[in-house]
């Protein structure tokens, strides 16, 4: 099958498909930790790299393979390399790619444990980073130039408040400045942007999310050109081991069937959701992207294919308002996870974003009265009601 031949629904059910010599339609799951060969020669002509194969399942496994091939087919990426968790593939492309004394400029509306993992863990290497604005492209172009400068990085939409960065402009920044630009793409996953058609270098998934789809398991990804990813990231992947089980990229891959479907389901019940909330007299303000409230709205809308599946609200009032909104939840589940084709509702001030500071979730604009919903396949009707109680405190 020669992928680039088909279009993208094609590729979700089709691509990364290797059948054994038994024939079979579904997909094979391999679950082994090793590999046997022929003789001590193809053993060591495997461990040296001179023969091609499959060795050990911490860096090579034919289920984690078919997985790589699917998502890279679906960015239009050269090569992929999945991990253990989104969190993990941060850190291998990160750690991966960059050494002592380099330096990240990253917008300030981040996840929260990505901002913990730059200024906590990283930093303890020797590679600092600095945070602008996420859609001020003059900070990010004076902070590209300065020395030192590896990598850019963003979350487009932003977590939680839905940001959007111009990927174009960061790319030509990219350019100007020699980096490279690294694009989060789990809030909208390929189905509804793609970051390399705009210039990004490098893009990044928590597979947890819309692409496993159903809260099942953990996963992440780290996609570009077969030179940034195949011997630097590969390499870190072997020898650090953040390895995504077989079990778990199979389930992803089976995800990845039905996430063009999932996802128009879920963008256009937010829509809806997110004009509801927007005419409720307890609701201070929303953030959605499909609204042509959005400041970032055009924008949004020539990148992507639609708004998304994520909205984030404003209660009117403090803390114990959103909580209660929060508590007064019936269908809508209280969890921080999202992409689940169960609606999820969350406090990012004393969950994702808990572990920040005061200050820098102040700085990201992180209230104590916002709450993410991230919108799953239930009768929008019905969400509406689950929120609307907590919205009047009946």
């Amino acid at each position: 099958m020669v992928e680039q031949d088909f279009e993208f629904d094609t590729l979700a059910v089709r691509s990364g498909i290797h059948r054994t010599a038994f024939q079979e339609h579904a997909e094979p799951l391999f679950l082994t930790s090793s590999y046997v060969f022929e003789n001590a020669a193809q053993a060591a002509a495997r461990f040296a790299g001179t023969e091609s194969g499959y060795v050990y399942s911490r860096y090579t496994n034919p289920t984690v393979t078919a997985l790589e091939e699917r998502l890279a087919a679906l960015e239009g990426a050269e090569r992929c390399i999945a991990t253990a968790s989104g969190m993990a593939a941060i850190l291998a492309c990160t750690m991966g790619l960059m050494k002592a004394g380099e330096r990240i400029v990253a917008s300030r509306s981040l996840f929260g444990a990505t901002t913990q993992l730059f200024n906590n863990f990283l930093a303890r290497f020797g590679i600092v980073t600095e945070y602008v604005a996420l859609t001020d492209l003059d900070a990010w172009r004076a902070a590209a130039a300065k020395p030192g400068v590896k990598l850019l990085f963003a979350e487009t939409p932003s977590n939680p408040l839905t940001e959007i960065a111009d990927l174009a402009g960061l790319a030509a920044i990219a350019r100007e400045t020699g980096t490279l630009l690294a694009v989060d793409n789990c809030f909208c996953s390929p189905a509804l942007q793609r970051p390399i058609e705009f210039g990004a270098d490098l893009v990044i998934h928590s597979a947890t999310k819309y692409l496993d789809g159903q809260g099942r398991v953990l996963g992440g990804a780290v996609l570009g050109k077969r030179a940034l990813i195949e011997e630097p990231l590969t390499a870190f992947l072997r020898n650090a081991g953040p390895t995504l089980s077989p079990f778990n990229a199979w389930v992803i891959f089976k995800g990845l069937e039905t996430l063009r479907l999932r996802i128009d389901a879920q963008s256009r019940a937010a829509l809806e959701l997110a004009g509801w909330l927007e005419a409720h007299p307890r609701v201070q303000r929303v953030f959605y992207p499909g609204l042509p409230s959005h400041p970032q709205h055009a924008l949004a809308m020539r990148q992507q294919s639609s708004g998304g599946a994520i909205v984030s609200f404003e209660v009117k009032g403090s803390r114990a308002d959103a909580w209660r909104v929060v508590d007064a939840a019936r269908v809508i589940s209280i969890t921080a996870n999202l992409g689940d084709t169960k609606s999820t509702i969350t406090h990012p001030a004393s969950t994702t974003h808990g572990r920040i500071s005061p200050e820098l979730r102040a700085a990201a604009g992180i209230s104590e009265g916002l709450l993410r919903v991230a919108v799953g396949l239930e009768s929008p009707d019905d969400l509406k009601a689950d929120l609307d109680r907590g919205l009047r405190g009946s």
